[in-house]
């Protein structure tokens, strides 16, 4: 039996990552070591080691899907797959992301109130009050904190649900960081 190193459990980290944002969302800013860690992989080395070794909720697809057996295990669609799609879908996920930092910098400015909701699926606004009792930061904090959980929770829900209907990792198929991270390493070797 091959031992198992470190890396091989970052699934909790994940697991528990989602479970935090319920408790207190100031906990959603620990999520963007998910954001810089595998662009930063991608500059220096110029490969996707961050998807392929050290992601965690990829190892949480895995898990679920194949440990558990909640995935069925079938081909993920051609589209999903189609170049047209994945970065469509990251133009989509950073337009998300803009929006999400320049509703926060309005928070910032004073321009606007702070919004104790979580966004699912950028649609379904859900009361997320409990998770936060104001003024332990600047209401900005609590805001990006809102925003950027809103869109680490909708990916998780988009990931389960890829890997419930197909395969476990078909989530990283058109995972927008991974692509990101696969146009730096084109990049480079260009």
């Amino acid at each position: 039996m091959k031992k198992k190193e470190w890396y091989n459990y970052l699934w909790i980290f994940s697991s528990i990552y989602l479970i935090l944002g319920f408790i207190n969302i100031l906990f959603a800013w620990v999520g963007l070591i998910c954001f810089f860690v595998p662009l930063i992989i991608s500059i220096v080395k110029g490969n996707k080691t961050y998807c392929n070794k050290y992601c965690g909720r990829g190892q949480l697809f895995e898990v679920l899907g194949n440990k558990l057996k909640l995935s069925r295990r079938k081909d993920i669609p051609a589209f999903l797959r189609a170049k047209w799609f994945r970065y469509g879908f990251l133009i989509f996920f950073l337009t998300m992301f803009v929006n999400m930092l320049f509703t926060t910098y309005l928070v910032f400015a004073g321009n606007r109130g702070l919004k104790e909701v979580v966004t699912l699926l950028w649609t379904f606004k859900l009361p997320w009050n409990w998770a936060y009792t104001g003024n332990i930061v600047a209401p900005w904090i609590a805001q990006f904190a809102f925003g950027f959980y809103s869109v680490m929770l909708t990916s998780s829900v988009m990931g389960i649900i890829t890997m419930v209907l197909f395969k476990p990792r078909s989530w990283c198929v058109y995972c927008p960081m991974g692509t990101m991270t696969q146009m730096i390493c084109r990049g480079k070797h260009h």
